[in-house]
């Protein structure tokens, strides 16, 4: 389950920023999600303080020295003098391609995943919880900025969400509502189901077949399933970050991966307010969920 700390930024323009609420502290997880410009140079994301100290600098480069992988600089910034670089000659990020940044505030250190894996460990030079502001600047794209914690412990990876997931939908989906889902597909994916389940049946599942190369939307009800529909058109891939909108109007639900409508499915019979829970399963390793 995820405890949200406040509204998550859906599509913000760039540069961003935006206050954290009650600043900093340990377990906070900081969710980026989007995409590098086809010709960037570089981009930055920042925690930052009151003073405009960097707390916190993640710096991707890229040059014709390193026109693949580039490198990536972590940094801070107090009173204005920069410390030393610490930079590693690799980036997680291609141009060009999603990506999906998170950052765990330990005691001891940021923690920062890239694309579901850990990628670095910076070492606290200022308190974090002096931190007050994020922002990102630079050739990238944002889709998603998100700030929460999550639990239970034992996560797949620093930040992640277990899987199977489920979380409880009150005041059930009338139109309107909608689903925000972010994670990265594993690299031996099978399959991945999206559900929206009711105390009988399921409502809506939305399942990305990857042996078939395909979408399965269904029904289950009356303790069988539905007709199935199925699409060519396949918007995941193995390996890479997704981030999944699951908006609900009053006769079908649509579909959006990484900001692009895919899908649409009609509603059935159900009433919308008998529909309580939210299921993510299969092979996936899931960062984010709202609400």
């Amino acid at each position: 389950m995820t405890q949200h700390l406040q509204l998550p930024s859906i599509n913000p323009s760039v540069p961003f920023s935006s206050l954290i609420q009650g600043r900093l502290q340990e377990g906070m997880i900081i969710t980026v999600c989007g995409q590098v410009l086809k010709e960037a140079d570089r981009f930055n994301v920042n925690l930052q303080n009151r003073s405009d100290d960097v707390v916190l600098h993640f710096n991707p480069r890229y040059s014709w020295l390193l026109p693949i992988s580039g490198y990536v600089v972590h940094n801070t910034c107090q009173n204005g003098k920069w410390g030393w670089e610490e930079s590693k000659v690799e980036t997680p990020f291609p141009k060009g391609q999603m990506f999906s940044l998170q950052i765990l505030v330990t005691q001891e250190s940021y923690k920062i995943s890239a694309n579901g894996k850990l990628f670095s460990e910076y070492k606290h030079r200022m308190p974090f919880s002096d931190v007050d502001r994020i922002c990102v600047v630079g050739k990238v794209e944002l889709k998603l900025v998100a700030l929460h914690y999550i639990a239970p412990s034992l996560p797949a990876f620093p930040g992640s969400l277990n899987v199977p997931y489920k979380s409880i939908i009150y005041g059930g989906v009338m139109p309107g509502k909608c689903f925000v889902i972010h994670g990265v597909i594993n690299l031996q994916a099978k399959r991945v189901g999206f559900s929206l389940r009711h105390k009988t049946g399921v409502a809506f599942d939305y399942s990305p077949d990857f042996d078939e190369n395909v979408v399965v939307r269904n029904r289950y009800e009356d303790g069988k399933w539905g007709e199935e529909e199925r699409s060519g058109l396949m918007p995941f891939e193995r390996g890479q970050p997704f981030l999944v909108t699951i908006s609900c109007c009053s006769d079908k639900y649509e579909v959006f991966v990484n900001d692009k409508q895919v899908h649409t499915y009609s509603r059935r019979k159900n009433a919308k307010e008998e529909i309580d829970v939210l299921e993510v399963s299969g092979d996936v390793q899931l960062t984010f969920v709202h609400p």
